[in-house]
């Protein structure tokens, strides 16, 4: 037997198609015995450098390729009749210059030739073939397709140009041998064929998958792909399983009469030397002014801005001569000692420049300025920082980002550390509506063919893949979703830890075959790419061409780069983010709001940072539309802590997510018992002080490195980095080292040492765990004071210019009515009154009338801006309009159609014109066209039936008709507005509403945090009862032929849906009618990325006076968020002491309420009250992984309800948790039914009075 290279291979990256991932393919290439392999994905080149790095890391020899389609005539041509079908053709790249080339086709290929697939033509191929092998690919490959429809002589043609394209040693016919029948008659004529061309064969096995057995995995994702289900028989498939890594003995056993097309295989491989070159930079060159030196011209700016950031640094002598050196600068002697002072900042921004300089990133920082400075001198709103780059002096000198590294004690080297080959990565914010602006400068101003978005890539979770292979499957979406939700809610969770963890799971596994079959199968394709889309923010801008470097795919108009941003930042392509924040679009609009109606002209960043009355509004828990600080947990965490500095506001941020929760409590009891604070040494005393003697920041696990432990701050960001990672062999090693110190081998000190700082080796060693348990969750302080500031700003706006604010907000989200809902509600509780649409009073979006709001006209539904502006301008040049003919007649233009002016009607906007809606409806139609006809006549010379002689419209006779009622009028006001605005269906039920419901559609929503969505405010499985009204009914029929519905129901807050299964609706299917009053019990539904939804379980009319159903009692509607008050699901923050990560090892600082003053104990008194409480019985032979699994469950879900867990033989009680039907279904699926218990218990609570 002889070797053989597979050079026909599709990976993951064949989106929803090879079932091959990269790392056990290259794997079972080694087992198999193999030296080398292509990579051949459809189309498109995603996966190559994954599959580059993995190969030399296996020493396997990587071949990469790209199995592209073929375009039936010119790449341009798209005519649906004769461009639908594309064939395919299998491209190698022999070398550096191939590989290029080959990047620059498949680019053409989306950029050019996208016509349901990337196409290619010949006159691309014969323009960059160079350097590349083709192969004439499967069954799909234009001759193996000529051949099967027996146009030989077309196939030979083919051939032959193909072979005139890239040369007789570089050109090959495929034979493959899957099983297929058609193959083996394609493969007898392609040995014909290359008898009479000379042009000869190579055996392949158009691989998709690794094993056999894997078959039936990818044909699963082929159905996901195209959303058919295995029992579709119209279903795209292939007719075989033979698409595996075959070894090469069966390669060669079942090419035995073609040994030539085995050994050309070798010969390919040998033939292709290809090498990827990581880490060059390829930045381009800053155009700097008359020629100077770049980094001269940055330290010219950073000194500029130093002046400016820095003006108590005035004294110091700032060197005239550009060579000079910042440690010269010194402070003139104003005390007649005559002794001079280094500047610590000036000594900063030296230190930074100097490793900017020393890194290659001059250019870098330029080029980011530079846009900066474009954004802010056109008017666009930048942001004051993201991410770590606001810990860079440099970066605040240039204006990049706006918050002071050293008032709030930032680290540089969190951002850019000498001591790791690391890339800048600094986020912009900029103002949402003016983002594109900004790359489409940096397009201009450096070429559109060096700057393209970044592609990222949507990936199967484990919840995600059971659900996709569920559908494949068809499998009921009522088992799928059972088997889904036994997958524990757990970061980084996967299929085979949840077989471990959830003994549930586990048995529906081993007991159901079906279930088994859709699990095993989900193993296989979780975490496999299920699209490509562009990444939101993420700009490169390269020194070339960027295909020189990286292939380009082209998404609904925008040109992205084919690797992902980790890809790109080995390959030296430094990306920048460009993200668009609405809320700076907010500040923007309310500003000019504000000068606009009170002749003030704001500077948002010198406003006073320290105001009192802002932080005790964000106390109140007054902060709906307040940026980070909105959400129902925040504001809860917000009222208890009562925030008195930007410092609080920080941490609030910082500490709010998973993970650090479990400090608030002890951070909030610090803050109010500051004398009960004990660090663990006082070294920690100045860098944890700031954070009430919590550990929260990244940045002081680094200052504790580095005062404590010796280290440099570059080498303490790699210990941080090491630790968040919790590898084992390297925290010991670096234990010794942050204990003991580090010498060399002639005795030199490397590294200090905390017991050489004065620590004692216990201690020492308890803040080094300390460090290692909150490494992983600590957050990046530079982050959150950059976001810090942003929310202090808007909630300063809010408290002192709320109406202006909120008229901002409002019309952020327009098109979002629900969020529009929620900030109408907001501003009534705040008694801004927000008044309809006016014809004339309201301006295009939300404005401000006094201390009132005006909906906007082109808010209205069906109402286009052109005719707004047309309203407006004809308002403002000839004054408000009188009556109704006299607008049509004024605004005779196309834009004012009959759909718009009723849609007007409907909204209000008429009501000043004293005329029922009802007889508008009734007339407006007759009275445009009686104005159009009388327009025409005027242009012939006649008299107008309105026309007197004056010119001016007089009145008409409205038909005699009483006004609509109100039911009606409201339903109109919220078809064309999105809501209720002027009163509500629900209005006369509010009471009972009040009393009944436990959940509002406001609770339903998903929270956002940095504009995504991070949480549910209600968990799975909870009871819920709702009041609304229908407002919408979708129908479906279930495969048993049964009847179910989504229903769409309106409360007083918004909208949500609710799902009712066949045998709920035949029992209540009556009571769902349109705009009927209705109680809805059931279950909330918990499922990824989209809202929480109600499984109705039962349905009562809602009658005013009649109580609640089943009369159990609900709870009171606080409007939006912010209300201040509490809301479903959320508990208190504060707990006893020594709940959830603390319960058994004592922190670097801790609360000792002992020590609290005797006044405040005396103040105390008890009182015993009946409270649910949880049991739970872990048995003695539990693994550390479940009780791992266990522990976190109750830090996630931490609040007030105590636990009783029983454990050996005692009884610990540190934890409380929120109590949740999601936190009891997760235990019983740990622990077992019998093991997780609630039970009423009676319990002493503190109350203190002031």
């Amino acid at each position: 037997m002889g070797s053989f290279v597979h050079l026909h291979v599709h990976t993951e990256y064949s989106l929803l198609d090879g079932a091959a991932r990269i790392a056990p393919l290259v794997e079972r290439v080694k087992e198999k015995g193999m030296d080398a392999i292509a990579i051949t994905d459809h189309g498109a080149m995603y996966g190559v450098v994954d599959f580059y790095k993995a190969c030399k890391k296996a020493g396997i020899k990587p071949i990469l390729g790209c199995e592209v389609y073929t375009a039936a005539r010119s790449r341009f041509d798209k005519d649906a009749r004769l461009d639908s079908d594309q064939g395919h053709l299998v491209l190698l790249a022999r070398n550096n210059e191939g590989y290029k080339n080959l990047m620059r086709i498949v680019s053409a290929s989306f950029i050019d030739g996208f016509y349901y697939k990337p196409r290619v033509d010949f006159q691309l191929l014969e323009e960059f073939h160079e350097g590349l092998i083709a192969l004439s690919a499967c069954l799909a490959g234009d001759i193996p397709r000529a051949l099967l429809e027996n146009r030989h002589d077309s196939a030979k043609e083919i051939a032959l140009r193909y072979q005139g394209i890239f040369g007789k040693e570089n050109f090959y016919l495929e034979l493959q041998h899957n099983g297929i029948e058609e193959q083996m008659l394609v493969n007898q004529k392609l040995m014909q064929l290359s008898v009479e061309t000379g042009i000869p064969l190579v055996a392949t096995n158009d691989v998709h998958y690794l094993k056999r057995d894997d078959a039936k995995a990818q044909e699963i994702l082929m159905c996901i792909q195209t959303a058919k289900t295995i029992e579709d028989e119209d279903r795209m498939q292939f007719s075989t399983d033979q698409l595996y890594l075959k070894s090469p003995k069966t390669m060669w056993e079942q090419f035995h009469y073609c040994p030539q097309a085995l050994e050309n295989t070798v010969k390919i491989a040998q033939m292709c030397d290809v090498q990827l070159e990581f880490g060059k930079l390829h930045l381009p060159k800053f155009d700097v002014p008359d020629d100077k030196d770049a980094y001269e011209y940055l330290k010219d700016l950073c000194m500029e801005g130093f002046r400016r950031r820095y003006p108590s640094s005035q004294g110091y002598l700032i060197g005239q001569d550009s060579n000079c050196n910042f440690s010269q600068m010194t402070l003139e002697d104003t005390t007649g000692s005559g002794s001079v002072v280094s500047d610590p900042n000036l000594e900063r921004l030296e230190y930074e420049l100097t490793v900017i300089r020393q890194m290659g990133y001059v250019d870098y920082f330029l080029i980011v300025w530079d846009f900066i400075r474009y954004a802010k001198e056109n008017g666009i709103m930048v942001g004051p920082g993201r991410g770590s780059a606001a810990g860079s002096i440099v970066a605040y000198c240039l204006g990049i980002t706006n918050v002071d590294p050293i008032r709030y004690q930032l680290i540089f080297e969190r951002f850019l550390n000498p001591e790791r080959i690391s890339m800048p990565d600094i986020d912009i914010d900029f103002c949402f509506e003016r983002r594109g602006e900004v790359i489409d400068y940096v397009v201009q101003k450096y070429g559109k063919d060096r700057v393209a978005q970044i592609i990222t890539f949507g990936t199967m979770a484990a919840r995600a893949a059971i659900r996709d292979v569920g559908r494949a499957l068809a499998i009921p979406y009522n088992e799928v979703d059972k088997v889904a939700k036994m997958i524990p809610m757990q970061l980084g969770m996967n299929l085979e830890k949840a077989l471990k963890l959830s003994s549930e799971l586990k048995q529906v596994y081993e007991n159901d075959s079906r279930i088994h079959e859709l699990i095993s199968t989900a193993i296989l394709l979780e975490g496999m790419p299920r699209h490509a889309s562009t990444h939101a923010a993420g700009v490169v801008i390269s020194s070339q061409p960027i295909t020189e470097h990286v292939p380009l795919y082209q998404n609904e108009g925008n040109l992205s780069t084919q690797f992902p941003m980790t890809t790109l930042e080995e390959l030296g392509m430094l990306k920048m983010d460009f993200l668009g924040l609405r809320t700076l679009t907010v500040i923007r609009d309310a500003v000019q709001m504000v000068e606009d109606n009170h002749g003030v002209v704001l500077d948002m960043d010198a406003i006073d940072m320290n105001d009192p009355e802002v932080y005790h509004m964000i106390g109140r828990g007054e902060t709906a539309g307040v940026f980070q600080l909105e959400s129902a947990g925040m504001t809860q965490f917000m009222t208890e802590l009562k925030p008195s500095s930007i410092e609080d506001i920080i941490a609030g941020i910082s500490l709010y997510r998973p993970g650090p929760m479990d400090q608030i409590p002890r951070y909030i009891r610090n803050k109010n018992h500051p004398e009960s604070i004990r660090y663990a040494h006082p070294l920690l005393e100045p860098i944890l002080n700031v954070t009430y003697g919590c550990m929260v920041y990244q940045e002081q696990v680094m200052r504790i490195v580095r005062d404590l432990g010796g280290y440099s701050l570059g080498r303490s960001d790699l210990v941080r980095r090491a630790m968040s990672k919790k590898k084992k062999e390297v925290m010991e090693e670096e234990r010794q080292k942050f204990v003991y110190g580090q010498t060399d081998s002639d005795g030199k000190v490397l590294i200090q040492g905390a017991i050489r700082n004065g620590v004692d080796e216990k201690t020492a060693n308890a803040i080094f765990d300390e460090m290692i348990d909150f490494a992983s969750y600590a957050f990046n302080k530079s982050h959150a004071a950059a976001y810090a500031v942003i929310g202090y700003q808007t909630a300063w706006l809010k408290h002192y210019y709320p109406v202006e604010f909120m008229a901002a907000l409002l019309n952020s989200f327009l098109g979002s009515p629900g969020k529009i809902s929620q900030y109408v509600m907001e501003c009534k509780k705040n008694g801004i009154d927000v008044l309809p649409p006016d014809i004339n009073e309201s301006r295009e979006a939300f404005a401000v009338s006094g201390r009132k709001i005006r909906f906007g006209l082109a808010a209205v539904k069906n109402v286009g801006n052109n005719v707004v502006k047309q309203i407006i301008s004809e308002r403002t040049k000839n004054g408000p309009f009188k009556s109704f003919p006299e607008l049509c007649e004024r605004l005779g233009g196309k834009d004012l159609n009959k759909r718009c002016v009723e849609s007007l009607i409907k909204s209000g906007a008429f009501d000043s014109l004293k005329v029922y809606r009802s007889r508008l409806m009734n007339a407006y139609e007759k009275i445009m066209d009686n104005i159009s006809h009388n327009r025409k006549m005027r242009m012939e010379g006649q008299c107008s039936f309105f026309d007197t002689g004056d010119n001016a419209c007089v009145e008409i006779e409205w038909p005699e008709l009483d006004e609509y009622d109100s039911r009606l009028l409201l339903a109109m006001e919220k078809d064309m507005l999105g809501l209720y605005l002027s009163g509500h269906p629900l209005s006369e039920f509010e009471e009972d509403i009040q009393r009944g419901v436990t959940v509002y559609s406001i609770d339903l929503m998903m929270e956002e945090k940095d504009g995504e969505p991070v949480q549910h405010q209600v968990s799975d499985g909870d009871f819920a009862r709702v009041a609304g009204i229908v407002v919408d009914m979708k129908t479906i029929t279930t495969r048993s032929n049964q009847l179910m519905a989504f229903v769409t129901l309106e409360d007083l807050a918004g909208q949500m849906e609710v799902i009712v299964f066949p045998n709920i609706l035949d029992k209540y299917g009556e009571l769902l009618k349109p705009e009927f009053p209705i109680w809805v019990e059931g279950k909330i539904s918990v499922r990824e990325d989209e809202p929480p939804k109600i499984l109705v379980e039962m349905v009562k009319p809602l009658v005013k006076g009649d109580g609640t159903p089943n009369g159990k009692k609900g709870r009171a509607y606080s409007s939006g968020y912010g209300s201040g008050q509490e809301r479903s699901g959320n508990t208190s923050f504060v707990t006893e002491p020594g709940s959830g990560r603390y319960m058994n090892r004592k922190p670097v600082a801790e609360t000792r309420p002992e020590n609290r003053n005797e006044e405040s104990k005396a103040e105390e008194k008890s009182s015993s009250v009946l409270v649910d409480c949880l049991k739970v019985r872990l048995t003695d032979d539990v693994n550390q992984e479940i009780l791992r699994a266990v522990t976190s469950l109750l830090k996630y879900f931490e609040g007030t309800q105590p636990v009783f867990l029983y454990y050996k033989g005692s009884i610990q009680k540190g934890f409380r948790v929120f109590y949740n039907q999601t936190l009891h279904m997760e235990l019983e699926s740990l622990l077992g039914e019998i093991n997780v218990k609630v039970d009423r218990i009676k319990v002493k609570m503190h109350c203190q009075h002031s």
